[in-house]
């Protein structure tokens, strides 16, 4: 099909009062002004003449008259049999606004940012299958809004898989599907405030964005330390708290499992203070020494709520993620799901559904268990041989690897000489919340890259704390 022949809107207006000028002027004019300031780009498609004309309710001539005045001026560019478009040159013509333009960044030489899967093994072909069959067999009723909890076929298949390799117990009707872990922490969040929580508990170090969902949901965070055991379930009675949020399977960032004592620990703060812990069971399916622990939601299932999420396993950009809630805060949930979006995606819902009937995610998983441990093992390796007095911390599981550098060396120095190099990471630090101090302790993460950059990467990082070291 011709190109010019599809049809494309174009926000203009003309008068024909006398006072607006000619109908080509005004054409010009708008048009050109929209250039100018940014409005439209440059490359950007306008409409074709007899669109445009059809749109106004002028006649082609008019428009055909404009658009070579606009031409012949280096604003549009035209070739015959294609549709009009903005001129590439226009974009000098533009006025600037920096507060539009978007940052230039370099992206760094190694990226050792940790909790990133690789998505570029994300099973496309496998994917795209269960896509098209979602679309192909869903029903009418299936595009409508529906439960906002979540498509049964979905929620049937998260519970089979959930008790199947996590140990969680509920059944479907117990699974909220969200869009991804943020939205159903933040849900949760506010089901509590309105059922009169006020300060909860949060890993300290631990995740930072926790602190501010809980915090815009009503709720004051509680920095909780973690130490070798995992989370100090002795600390929680003095905080004062009514519950906590925990990742138990692999604590994030230290790397540690909540140990069997500290979880009856827990287990028995929860009944006898009848509090409520949220389980981030964030990337528990990656455990590369020996099978991963159960999720706790499992020893209690009233009392915790599980919560999941596909962007470990697959990637962020699916934004599917899941919560098993007890009975008791099932219909405040449901209604705050309700409130906060009307319900996931659908046809993604189906689509992930007919993923994991298939084994799709047990088979990727495999594959990739596979992977990692790979490049976890070529990371410990050249820590061990460029990093001798650093010691890796945490068990071997998970996306990065917490590597505990000597007494005396200043993380700022590191990052900075990192930064010199063009090797991003994070340390320990930024996950701190309240004043404790700990070792200067990097967190490396290896998902990404291949072993052989993972290898000469880690010796450009232990050539940076070499730098920092000398600073001292």
């Amino acid at each position: 099909m011709d190109e010019t022949s599809q049809p494309l809107e174009l926000l203009l207006s003309v008068a024909r009062d006398n006072g607006a000028g000619t109908l080509g002027a005004q054409i010009e004019e708008q048009l050109r002004g929209a250039i100018r300031d940014g409005t439209v780009r440059a490359g950007a498609r306008v409409p074709s003449t007899r669109d445009l004309a059809r749109q106004l309710g002028v006649s082609r001539r008019v428009v055909v008259d404009a658009y070579a005045q606009l031409a012949a001026e280096g604003y549009l560019t035209m070739r015959q049999g294609a549709r009009p478009h903005v001129a590439d040159g226009a974009a000098a013509l533009a006025e600037p606004d920096p507060d539009e333009a978007l940052p230039a960044t370099r992206p760094p030489r190694f990226d050792f940012r940790p909790s990133v899967p690789d998505v570029s093994t994300f099973p496309r072909a496998a994917w795209l299958r269960s896509l098209r069959e979602a679309v192909t067999t869903m029903l009418d009723t299936d595009l409508a809004y529906g439960d906002a909890n979540g498509v049964d076929a979905l929620r049937i298949a998260l519970a089979e898989y959930l008790g199947r390799v996590r140990g969680v117990s509920g059944g479907p009707a117990r699974v909220i599907v969200t869009s991804g872990y943020t939205q159903g922490l933040g849900i949760l969040g506010h089901t509590l405030a309105a059922t009169g929580a006020r300060r909860f508990g949060v890993e300290d170090p631990g995740d930072a964005e926790a602190h501010a969902i809980l915090t815009r949901a009503g709720l004051e965070p509680v920095p909780i330390p973690v130490d070798e055991h995992g989370l100090r379930v002795d600390a929680l009675a003095a905080a004062r708290v009514d519950g906590v949020v925990l990742t138990p399977a692999h604590q994030h960032p230290t790397g540690v499992v909540l140990s069997g004592e500290r979880r009856n620990e827990l287990l028995a703060w929860l009944r006898e203070h009848d509090a409520i812990a949220v389980e981030d069971d964030y990337d528990a399916e990656y455990r590369y020494d020996r099978a991963a622990v159960g999720a706790l939601q499992g020893l209690d299932p009233q009392r915790i709520v599980y919560a999941g999420t596909a962007s470990k396993t697959l990637a962020p950009g699916l934004r599917i993620g899941w919560l098993v809630v007890p009975q008791r805060l099932l219909p405040a949930v449901s209604r705050e799901k309700l409130l906060s979006d009307r319900g996931t995606a659908r046809i993604e819902q189906l689509a992930f559904a007919h993923f994991l009937a298939r084994g799709g995610l047990d088979r990727h998983l495999r594959r990739m268990r596979a992977s990692y441990r790979a490049r976890r093992d070529a990371l410990v390796e050249t820590v061990a041989e460029t990093l001798p007095d650093a010691e890796v911390r945490g068990i071997a599981a998970g996306l990065h690897a917490t590597v505990e550098l000597p007494g005396g060396i200043a993380e700022d120095a590191v990052l900075a000489a990192c930064a010199e190099r063009r090797i991003a990471l994070e340390t320990v630090t930024t996950y701190r919340v309240g004043d404790a101090a700990g070792p200067p302790t990097l967190l490396l993460g290896y998902a990404k890259m291949p072993e052989a950059t993972i290898r000469a990467g880690v010796r450009e990082v232990a050539r940076a704390v070499e730098d920092a070291r000398s600073i001292v």
